[in-house]
């Protein structure tokens, strides 16, 4: 169906930066002047290098930054982080400004997203580690393994996302990825296939319902290691009945 004509010209869509939201304080209290300055880096140098768009640049806030930093109220303090797929630098940022007992490490491949990363973590003054590479590789998994918790935002479909996460994430730790809508239907699509790689008890769960319009939806699951020391101690013993 088409949308009624306007009564009057609806003019170009605006590309400004929005103002700071009264929430923002909420959520980044004495550090809120970090989020503004990674705001205005996001607005400027994010916008010049292609890693956000001219159009999301009036919902940085809404839509990207507090987004993200709600991610905050589904882990608990003092744990290890790894952000993979970090982009921008969401979540990974906006968390680590609005949590910084956390040990944050944010991991991209490509080299643009990675030294804006290092630029924009040197001029915030923030304790974050950046990494170049890819989750899957072997050097990414001995230096960023075994954290508490893996998140992630908008980076593939359940499958790989677990398949890349997983190595990443000690036994009992968390993944952690922000999605859409239709994150249900990925759990029942994928679950099986996460299983494999050691990711169960996937579920979703909202956030941030008392600062952004829209909750922020998140697939939450738990790492178990899969053939861990109980079973091959079972394996051992299989072998000694065999050999008596």
């Amino acid at each position: 169906m088409k949308p009624s004509e306007p009564l009057e010209p609806s003019g170009p869509e605006p590309t400004g930066p929005s103002p700071t939201p009264p929430t923002a304080r909420e959520v980044f209290g004495d550090r809120l002047h970090l989020a503004e300055r990674y705001h205005a880096a996001l607005a400027d140098d994010g916008v010049k290098l292609g890693l956000i768009g001219p159009r999301e640049v009036p919902r940085l806030w809404e839509r990207h930054i507090l987004n993200c930093a709600v991610l905050g109220e589904l882990i608990a303090a003092d744990l290890r982080v790894v952000d993979i797929g970090s982009g921008a630098g969401l979540p990974g940022v906006p968390l680590a400004i609005a949590r910084p007992d956390l040990r944050v490490t944010l991991v991209e491949p490509l080299l643009r997203r990675s030294d804006f990363l290092r630029r924009i973590v040197e001029e915030l003054g923030i304790d974050v580690v950046v990494l170049r590479g890819r989750a899957e590789e072997k050097e990414i998994r001995a230096t960023a393994g075994d954290a508490d918790v893996v998140t992630s935002r908008a980076v593939a479909p359940l499958e790989r996302l677990a398949k890349w996460s997983a190595p990443l994430i000690r036994d009992g730790g968390r993944l952690v990825a922000i999605k859409g809508s239709s994150a249900a239907e990925e759990i029942e699509r994928d679950r099986v296939a996460a299983g494999r790689c050691g990711i169960s008890e996937l579920h979703v769960e909202k956030c941030g319902e008392a600062i952004v319009d829209v909750p922020t939806t998140v697939i939450v699951g738990v790492k178990r290691n899969i053939g861990g020391s109980a079973g091959k101690r079972s394996n051992r013993s299989r072998g000694a009945r065999r050999k008596g």
